[in-house]
């Protein structure tokens, strides 16, 4: 199925401003969030490839490549930009232009975030290099990451066994204190409770009531075959732990593939140069040559001429 056009996609014109293509986008993706249409597959499609138009014409550089070649720019057979790892997941996309809370909440939770609610932990990121021949065959991977965990103590509450909350002394349970300057009056969050409005009579000592606690944890990655440098994969639910119960946030892995003595790549092809002698060019020969999986023959045909690319 041929791609259709990115402008299109975002219903903008060619010559829309970066401010235009963001509200475009802002509006589309909210209308076709998987969260906002639950086992209609057609609009998480629409809302993949609202991710994947909004990412390249978000960019000066890949929408100047994009107007000049249009898809082909990123054709990974013709294009050095795949080489960039492609296209990122698209809820990543979407949680870069709205951010983790606050206008994201407001989207989905039907308003502003309610700090007494549990929430969901933030993502992570980890750069893992990995030779060029774990990159062509795929492999197994084990990472280790230290990041917020549930407390195994008090199960993520933040609480003693048995304690009770109570409310806040400092804004009486409000979740905001009110400061005068002259005139004017601010309201601000709260310091002690961080605008919950209650606090715990007695938290957790284990993790002083944070609910998580600093930990390092060993994680098995799968990494697939023809992965490039830039290429993503997202281990769900290995992120930050979530606060008050919350779900953990995702870990995103940035591969970064080695440099190799032989082969260069090119898409899903690879290339290395052969040395052949001026007599078994002008005669022909059968020639050794090396690949990933061990040493093969190719046959040069007579009056083989130097730069021929043989498959």
């Amino acid at each position: 199925m041929a791609k259709r056009d990115y402008y299109h996609v975002l219903g903008v014109e060619k010559d829309a401003t970066a401010e235009d293509i963001k509200k475009a986008y802002r509006k589309l993706a909210v209308k076709y969030h998987p969260d906002k249409n639950p086992g209609d597959k057609a609009a998480e499609e629409q809302f993949k490839e609202l991710g994947e138009a909004y990412e390249v014409l978000n960019e000066p550089q890949k929408r100047a490549a994009y107007d000049q070649y249009g898809h082909a720019a990123f054709d990974r057979r013709t294009s050095g930009y795949a080489r960039g790892g492609g296209f990122h997941d698209p809820f990543e996309v979407f949680r870069e232009v709205f951010g983790g809370g606050g206008i994201f909440e407001d989207f989905f939770g039907g308003g502003r975030a309610d700090p007494t609610q549990p929430q969901r932990g933030d993502d992570l990121r980890y750069d893992m290099e990995i030779t060029f021949e774990e990159a062509a065959h795929g492999c197994e991977k084990e990472v280790t990451v230290t990041k917020p965990e549930k407390c195994d103590v008090c199960h993520g509450t933040g609480a003693e066994a048995g304690s009770q909350t109570r409310n806040c002394p400092t804004c009486g349970g409000r979740g905001q204190v009110i400061s005068s300057r002259g005139i004017f009056s601010i309201a601000q969050t709260c310091p002690h409770c961080q605008g919950a409005g209650r606090v715990i009579e007695k938290p957790c000592k284990a993790c002083r009531g944070l609910g998580r606690r600093e930990r390092s944890s060993k994680i098995k990655l799968r990494i697939p075959a023809g992965v490039d440098t830039g290429s993503r994969l997202r281990s769900s639910g290995n992120g930050e732990a979530g606060l008050r119960g919350g779900p953990s946030g995702d870990l995103y892995v940035v591969l970064h593939v080695k440099a190799h003595a032989i082969f260069q790549r090119d898409g899903d092809d690879l290339l290395c140069e052969v040395p052949v002698s001026f007599v078994q060019a002008a005669l022909g020969a059968d020639i050794p040559v090396p690949t990933l999986d061990g040493q093969a023959s190719i046959k040069v045909p007579p009056g083989t001429q130097p730069g021929t690319i043989f498959g």
